[in-house]
């Protein structure tokens, strides 16, 4: 894992299938006010391709992702 990214909130979506991890992911970002970072730890290979476009659709920044030995890690800067 790199160095971690500042981050206001996180949650932990690890053994969760689509859409779990993402809507639970929504549910969190609307809780924080506009600018704030979450922080996400999935174990579901669908979520890159969820977030990515969440974040696109949404306007919010996909500001990193990671991948490690199935581990996925995002953190999304509220729009």
């Amino acid at each position: 894992m790199t160095d971690d990214v500042a981050h206001d909130a996180e949650l932990d979506a690890s053994g969760l299938n689509c859409p779990l991890p993402l809507l639970k992911a929504k549910l969190e970002l609307n809780r924080l006010a506009s600018g704030a970072v979450l922080k996400v730890t999935a174990t579901d290979a669908g979520s890159q391709r969820d977030f990515r476009t969440f974040a696109r659709l949404a306007g919010h920044t996909l500001l990193r992702e990671e991948d490690e030995n199935g581990v996925y890690r995002y953190w999304l800067q509220k729009a």
